[in-house]
């Protein structure tokens, strides 16, 4: 017998335990406020507890959402008033106790592992829910359906409850680093008591500090920690543990990671403690590594040799009792209704009640008769014309009639059956599914009532509206009034029932597509006799119908059979049940009726609403028909109800469950026992045994058992057999779990309008072991898994729809329902509010589990039963749950009768379009079929690839320009040395030809440069330096300039004065904090020795907000060249080499590492002849710069080639673009000009911001015919689909489609590629992503899956070779095989400028050798970039056969992870196209683990959409399993001028939590 009240409570006295459920009802319905609500319990319960449990009763006042204080006594009393207030009536029936202590028992086990969920760190103002939301809690109590019925009782055990509410124990358990709690920085941040948190500052200072002194490798098998890591130490405030301080504050305690890096300790105690639960070993030990060098092999899981195997014989068909020939048997179902409707008018056939549940209207067979012979004459003479009538005798019609109207509905479905029209009863309009069935059904009428067809949306002329997915309808009402008399002469067709269609059952798949299950007349009479014969009814019964009557039982026993007998029925609406929850027992009580139809739900609401009426008596009933008897939790909703009722007449025999489904119809039903014979037994199986599809009575380990009741016999005249789910129709041996297969007249005929599915459904002939068909009767799937039990009872142990299919396993989503209510959820989650679905993810199904939180739970609160939920189910099913979701109140999408539609939350959950408040994902711990990590080779020697690569004929992949030496040339500027001659023999013989010309956002030149001006400016410039600066010939000299002609002449004015240009970036005014400290950088690492600028950014160097950032005292001596005195320079100096030093290029990497490198004269020389040579230029030329002129090959262009080649630049800075998006376009067309040049941040601002311009560009007269090549200047992999789609968009206005090409450069070598004007177009391959990640290249054709499109970066410049090296052995590979791309040239850089001046790294980069295979022993430069080189079918410019290389990626920005080679782009591609709200990516690592930040452009409750797509998609495409994704807002990841994402500096300000993300999330 199970008790009203949780565990302790069983001792108190009967009124008690009533009083204290009244309580807890009034506070279920918010009748009462919680601190009412523990007054008075405290009050109750006052004179008890002393007795029971030696507590001092203060104790018990504690508020129920905090933790008692620790004092020691309290340990017993807090657990257990706890657990007396989980109790009570409200959740009785979700009771199960064999399942609950299954729960704590798992939850105890657990606590034992050490383990410690990082918590999600959320932006508070995040998720605030509207006021609405908040004033509406969801409807609990309608759960219906599949899942309201879920609410087991959870009455959790002491110890549980003592671990987890009591602050002591709780705090000893984070100190372990128990599962529950969560990180260190934010688990207790609500008020605890004064006490604990001085205390918790000492305790976690002094334990948790070990684990974080090394990042540990957690992709590595065994965790070693490297030994030159420091040890980090952490300061945890005094004064308690702050949560979520803020961007600014210095409360977060900081500690060193391994590399160095100083973070705050909120993000990295959590990253911690994420490292410490990965480090647990995953559940299926993986076999030993493996080496495979050619493709990854994703684990199959190996079926475990211990696992049960079914060991009975195969099952026979087992057969119902024969169905009894009972000689007044109508031969139709209409004829029954004729016969009681003219012999027995004034009987009772069906009583409607209203919405308070008193009886409204009560129809008599005469009424039914009458009403339904008028509509079935309205419908085949009153629609339409006599030629040509609206409806035929078997065209289907759409009954349309709300839930609390059974009358007009009766009326309607006769109405048809009599006018042979197809009823096909459907619920509310305007859902698309059903939509597809009634078109699928060739449905163009509906019938309903008037007061429905009013509550229809309209369109503004009065139609109603055209419902998504739906076929144009007629609709057609069917209230008496608009129906016409049938002449006396009209009779209607009531033939024998045969095999033609009666009506039509809809039923939802589940991936939520809606069918319609079609039933015979024949069936529909056959169903009739069997349930009469089933359920003995007799003539003149009173039936109380508490289901949906539309379908299923409902309809079954109360619109069917109920005629058949001359039944009357009770029909109490779901919508009486929500006011009213005890109306059906009433309804029993007045009438006396004989049998009553209801579900789990009805018991549960009865129990709970009981005290309300206590003289009720159940005495007549002989039937209580339980329809979903088949759920794992009606076990004990049942035994609730009984040990309740059984004191108010119920008696034990009279509890009937059944099992049903639209396919089979009835299944199968307990038939009412004998006053006093014994109950029939329950069958306690092992839920590991259920899993592998076996039965085995549970004896081992009670925690994982499931308690099913049988569901009675087969059905008369039936037959039934059990069937494997999937292949085959093969038999099931008689241990066996399968689909429950049922033969005989009463079954559904088929699907409508579905052939094929149809076949595999309603025609199944079985077949035995050896394949032969058993037999030729056909069978009907019943959609039932479960097994025939001794005594030929039926035990259902799930639905096919609910079955979760994970490696191999099978899982029932009700049971993991179950176990997830189990755990105590009362301040957290709606009971029956749960929806649990398995989504495709890497070759296996995950487990993914949503529920409605409530409103007033809190974040910890949440998590905390997050991950307790999944230590439950991971403990009881032995199956990990992939993600864990919780949503606001009232926000899953619901079924008509209040359930939740599990297909559709799927959709939502697989588009994005959930908004979780709270989400848990753990793919660490699901996902165990990753491939083995890559082991690499030890190195082969360089003989054998010498030979190999012979042996194989391949070419050593090695590319070259054209030879500078060879090209004639007979320009003046050859004899120059160097770069300040050409300007002053251009001063001298073009002295007005100009070279420059800036451009402001208006696109108007504000500033123009002749070769004499330039040379004059310069010159001023020089003499200023020798006079202000007194420098002497090769000091450094910082420009800082914004992008203009002032920089070009303060850069030759330095060469004048033979000193050392460095240009560098000037600071942003209103972002010095960010933009300064590099420039004080790089005038500290260039030992400047003055610095040249404007008076503008003078005043700025100086100013009290660039103190703030950096010492402003210390600066060089500051020169400002704006107003220059007019002075001769004495002379010009000339270096005695051409290897002397002409500058210093400063770049920040995208690693983040500031490098600076030297150009000497002669490499200036070079490069501007290589460029000039490649694009063809001379002085009557002129190019459009759209660049930032500060680094590598942007900085040459906008301050060398004019010089050397004579050509005039048009000058755009970047910048100006912001304020004028078209000023680069216009001025390209105006000027039409030929050559262009942009960086990627110019074309994604184009691409981004004009898209939708085009007509206006046109309508400007843009015109891009001229442009022959537009070259985006870039140091990485060409963006092709940025590219691409440039090209795409502006060829409407003439760009054509050959004109974009990219440039490739690094810091050892500015220019190695650039397309130029002469040779092929750039081409482009497919490679396999997978071979690239084994730093293989695998070619692939184009649409190949895992495909990588890459495209050649330019063509090499004159002068340049380049060749592919293994950059492990030194040794270089063959044609179409990746390694590091090295470059020889003679404008190759002389070496890096350090501080330190690093000798070793500098030979290493500048002038290395190959180990072998190079004879000549040419000095290479190492570009760190990985790519390969490819011969090509076309020609080059010197008719060889035209080589090319394809940069993959940078190798200091790849992402080493499980042996393999990532490059971030990758990764960060597939993430952008999850989510239309995702406007960035970037990706980095952390210790081993991968974390992805993601820029949110919608709004902030999509944020934890983001979080299980990015984990989906990087592990499909990548085989990578995330550990954190952050979600911040646009604009947080950092991008240089170059348009490359600083995924560096974006991972120090994550670890030194300066992100303010919106949310974080960490993947268990």
């Amino acid at each position: 017998m199970a008790e009203p009240a949780g565990g302790g409570a069983c001792s108190l006295p009967r009124e008690i335990r009533e009083q204290l459920a009244e309580l807890e009802l009034e506070l279920s319905e918010g009748d009462i406020t919680q601190k009412g609500y523990e007054k008075k319990r405290a009050k109750l319960l006052a004179p008890y507890i002393p007795q029971t449990h030696g507590v001092d009763p203060a104790l018990q006042k504690e508020p129920r959402n905090q933790t008692p204080a620790p004092a020691a006594t309290s340990a017993p009393s807090s657990s257990k008033y706890h657990r007396a207030r989980s109790g009570g009536a409200r959740d009785e029936r979700y009771r199960s106790d064999i399942h609950t202590e299954a729960v704590q028992a798992a939850l105890a086990k657990h606590k034992e592992q050490k383990m410690a969920l990082p918590m999600p760190t959320k932006r508070r103002s995040t998720f605030v829910q509207s006021p609405a939301d908040a004033c509406t809690p969801p409807d609990t109590s309608s759960a219906s359906e599949d899942e309201g019925s879920l609410r087991r009782q959870a009455a959790l055990s002491a110890a549980l409850h003592q671990s987890l509410q009591n602050a002591e124990s709780w705090i000893n358990r984070s100190i372990q680093g128990s599962s529950t709690s969560s990180s260190a920085s934010s688990t207790l941040s609500h008020g605890e008591g004064k006490g604990t948190s001085g205390t918790l500052a000492d305790v976690f200072a002094n334990t948790r500090i070990e684990n974080f002194s090394v990042p540990p490798d957690v992709t590595a098998t065994t965790s070693s920690s490297s030994s030159s890591a420091r040890p980090a130490t952490i300061n945890i405030p005094p004064s308690g543990i702050v949560k979520g301080t803020h961007k600014g504050s210095n409360r977060s305690s900081l500690m060193d990671t391994a590399d160095g890096v100083p973070v705050s300790s909120r993000v990295s105690t959590k990253i911690q403690q994420l490292l410490n639960t990965l480090k647990r070993p995953k559940r299926p030990p993986l076999k030993e590594f493996f080496v495979d060098d050619f493709e990854e092999i994703v684990e199959v899981p190996q079926p475990d040799p211990n696992q049960p195997k079914p060991e009975g014989r195969q099952m026979t068909p087992v057969k119902g009792e024969p169905l009894g020939v009972v000689c007044n048997w109508p031969p139709a179902l209409e004829a029954a209704l004729q016969r009681w409707g003219t012999t027995q008018a004034k009987c009772p056939c069906l009583t409607a009640l209203d919405v308070t549940g008193k009886p409204v209207y009560t129809l008599t067979y005469g009424k039914l008769w009458s009403r339904s012979l008028k509509l079935a004459y309205t419908l085949l003479n009153k629609l339409g014309t006599k030629n040509e009538p609206v409806l035929k005798p078997g065209d289907r019609v759409a009954l349309v009639f709300p839930n609390n109207d059974p009358v007009m509905f009766m009326v309607a479905f006769y109405g048809c059956l009599l006018a042979e029209v197809i009823p096909v009863p459907i619920e509310d309009a305007g859902g698309q599914q059903i939509g597809f069935l009634l078109g699928s059904c060739g449905i163009t009428l509906a019938l309903t009532t008037e007061v429905c067809l009013k509550g229809l949306p309209k369109t503004q002329n009065g139609e109603i509206v055209q419902f998504k997915g739906w076929p144009r309808l007629k609709w057609v009402v069917t209230d008496s009034k608009y129906l016409s008399k049938s002449p006396k002469d009209w009779q209607p067709n009531i033939s024998t029932a045969g095999t033609e269609p009666a009506y039509i059952e809809y039923k939802t798949s589940k991936e939520g597509s809606v069918m319609g299950v079609t039933v015979s007349r024949i069936a529909m009479l056959s169903h009739c006799q069997a349930l009469s014969q089933a359920c003995n009814y007799s003539e003149g019964e009173t039936i109380v119908n508490v289901l949906d009557f539309k379908k299923d039982a409902g309809l079954w026993h109360g619109m069917l059979t109920n005629v058949m007998n001359k039944l009357h029925t009770l029909s109490v609406p779901y919508s009486v049940m929500k006011t009213c929850p005890l109306s059906w027992v009433q309804r029993v009580h007045t009438h006396k009726a004989k049998v009553a139809l209801v579900k789990c739900r009805d018991l549960h609401w009865a129990m709970m609403a009981h005290r309300d009426q206590r003289d009720v008596s159940l005495s007549s009933l002989r039937m209580l028909i339980v329809t979903d008897g088949a759920n794992p939790w009606s076990v004990s909703s049942c035994d609730a109800f009984l040990s309740l009722f059984q004191s108010h007449g119920l008696k034990p025999e009279a509890i009937c469950p059944c099992a049903t489904s639209p396919e089979a119809m009835t299944v199968a039903i307990r038939r009412p026992g004998v006053p006093g014979a014994p109950l029939p037994g329950r069958a306690i199986l092992s839920m590991s045994g259920l899993s592998y599809g076996v039965i085995r009575v549970n004896t081992e380990d009670k925690n994982s058992a499931l308690t099913v009741q049988d569901v009675g016999h087969v059905m008369p005249g039936g037959m039934m057999c059990i069937v494997k789910p999937d292949g085959s129709p093969q038999l099931c041996k008689t241990d066996e779990i399968g689909e429950i297969c049922v033969s005989s007249r009463t079954g559904g005929m088929l699907y409508y309008g579905l052939t094929g599915v149809t076949k595999n459904t309603f025609e199944v002939i079985p077949v035995n072991l050896a394949g032969s068909p058993v037999g030729d009767v056909p069978f009907v799937r019943s959609g039932l898994l479960g097994f025939v039990g001794p005594g030929s009872l039926v035990f259902v142990v799930g639905k096919i729809d609910g079955l979760l299919t994970v490696s191999g396993r099978r899982h029932n989503a009700d049971d993991i329902v179950a176990t997830g209510l189990a755990v105590e959820s009362i301040k957290t989650v709606y009971r029956g509010r749960i929806a649990v679905f398995s989504v495709s993810v890497f070759y296996d199904e995950r487990i993914v589990v949503v529920a409605e939180q409530r409103p007033d739970a809190s974040e910890e609160d949440s998590f905390q039963w997050m991950s307790r939920v999944l230590q439950a189910i991971d403990s009881i099913h032995q199956v990990g749950v992939y993600c864990l979701a919780l949503v606001p109140a009232n926000s899953l999408p619901k079924t008509p009768l209040g359930g939740i539609h599990i297909s559709q939350t799927k959709q939502h959950f697989l588009e994005g379009s959930l908004h979780p408040c709270n989400i848990l994902m753990c793919p660490h711990t699901c996902v165990t079929n990753l491939p083995k990590p890559r082991q690499k080779q030890p190195g082969v020697g360089p003989a054998s690839v010498m030979v190999g690569n012979l042996v194989a004929g391949k070419r050593i992949a090695q590319a070259a320009g054209r030879d500078l030496g060879q090209i004639e040339d007979n320009d003046l500027v050859r004899k120059h040395q160097f770069l300040t001659e050409v300007l002053q023999w251009r001063a001298q013989a073009t002295p007005d030809h100009m070279l420059f010309l800036l451009l402001n956002a208006k696109g108007t030149p504000v500033c123009t440069a002749t070769c004499l001006q330039l040379h004059k400016r310069a010159e001023r410039i020089a003499s200023v330096l020798y006079d202000k600066g007194h420098l002497n010939a090769g000091d450094n000299v910082v420009l800082l300039y914004p992008p203009g002609i002032e920089l070009i002449a303060a850069f030759h004015g330095c060469l004048y004065a033979g000193c050392i240009p460095v240009t560098v970036r000037p600071p942003h005014a209103q972002n010095l904090t960010a933009t300064l400290p590099t420039v004080r950088m790089i005038v500290d690492v260039s030992k400047a020795a003055c610095i040249l600028t404007t008076q503008t950014l003078m005043r700025l160097l100086k100013s009290r907000e660039a103190a703030a950032a950096v010492d402003v005292k210390t600066w060089p001596t500051i020169i400002d060249t704006d107003d220059l005195p007019r002075k001769r320079l004495p002379q010009i100096y000339k270096p005695p080499t051409p290897e002397m030093l002409a500058y210093l290029d400063f770049s920040v990497s995208t690693t983040g590492m500031l490098t600076g490198v030297k150009m000497s004269h002669s490499a200036v020389n070079a490069l501007c002849r290589a460029i000039k040579l490649q694009c063809e230029l001379y002085s009557s030329r002129q190019i459009a710069i759209c660049l930032d002129p500060y680094c590598g090959l942007g900085f040459t262009l906008w301050c060398l080639c004019s010089v050397y080649s004579g050509h005039q630049s048009i000058l755009i800075p970047p910048m100006e673009l912001e304020s004028n998006l078209f000023l680069w376009l216009s001025t390209v067309s105006q000027y039409k000009i030929r050559d262009t040049f942009c960086s990627y941040s110019v074309m994604e601002l184009c691409t981004k911001g004009l898209g939708n311009q085009v007509e206006v560009l046109k309508a400007r007269g843009t015109n891009l015919s001229c442009v022959r090549t537009c070259v985006v200047v870039a140091e990485e992999r060409p963006r092709i689909s940025l590219t691409q789609s440039f090209s795409k968009l502006f060829k409407d206005i003439g760009l054509s489609s050959r004109a974009v090409s990219t440039t490739f450069g690094s810091r050892v070598n500015v220019a190695i590629c650039l397309q130029g004007t002469s040779g092929p177009d750039p081409t482009t391959v497919y490679v396999d992503l997978k071979s690239l990640r084994h730093d293989r290249v695998r070619l692939v054709e184009r649409g190949a899956p895992q495909s990588l499109l890459l495209s050649e970066s330019g063509k090499i410049l004159p002068g340049v070779k380049v060749i592919i090296v293994n950059p492990e052995t030194k040794g270089p590979v063959g044609d179409s095989h990746l390694g590091e791309i090295w470059v020889n040239s003679p404008h190759t850089a002389s070496g890096y400028y350090t501080i330190y001046d690093n000798e070793s790294l500098q030979a290493d980069h500048f002038n290395t050798r190959l180990s072998f295979g190079d004879a000549a022993q040419t000095l290479w430069a190492r570009t760190g970039y990985l790519g390969f080189v490819r011969r090509t079918e076309l020609t080059a410019a010197s008719g060889d056969r035209h080589d090319a290389l394809y940069v993959v990626g940078a190798l200091d920005e790849t992402l080493e992870l499980r042996g393999l080679r990532y490059h971030p782009i990758d990764i960060e591609t597939s993430v952008s196209r999850t989510h239309r709200s995702i406007a960035e990516c970037a990706v980095f690592t952390w210790t081993n683990l991968l974390v992805v930040v993601v820029e949110l452009c919608g709004c902030e409750q999509e944020a934890l959409d983001l979080v299980p797509l990015v984990t989906n998609v990087v592990l499909e495409e990548h085989y990578l399993i995330v550990g954190v994704v952050v979600v911040v807002d646009p604009g947080v990841i950092p991008i240089n001028s170059r348009g490359e994402k600083q995924r560096m500096h974006l991972r120090d300000s994550f670890l030194a939590d300066q992100l303010d993300p919106i949310y974080v999330a960490y993947n268990m």
